[in-house]
């Protein structure tokens, strides 16, 4: 499938995208869009026929691990270093 690239598709697609592109960057867009679609057309000419599906090209093992308690700060170490604190708890800066 061929997808002709002009200027409105750039802009159309800077829009969807959010991005305020100046007429000076759709102009330079356009050629760099089609290089960019026609690359990804010739995937389709890819004979993917006899290749397995893969989802994760490393296998993955062992990745949980064992819960483990450990010994954690008590509250007055953990606020010791900090000037910001009150009531007994870090005070950050206040959110609206």
């Amino acid at each position: 499938m061929t997808v002709k690239v002009d200027e409105e598709l750039v802009k159309k697609v800077s829009a969807l995208a959010r991005l305020n592109l100046t007429e000076a960057e759709v102009k330079e867009f356009v050629p760099q869009f089609s290089e960019i679609l026609d690359a990804f057309s010739r995937l389709d000419e890819v004979d993917t026929k006899d290749a397995d599906i893969s989802f994760q090209p490393v296998e993955i093992k062992n990745i949980m691990r064992e819960d483990k308690t450990e010994p954690s700060l008590e509250q007055e170490e953990a606020l010791a270093n900090t000037k910001h604190k009150k009531d007994g708890y870090f005070k950050g800066p206040r959110a609206v």
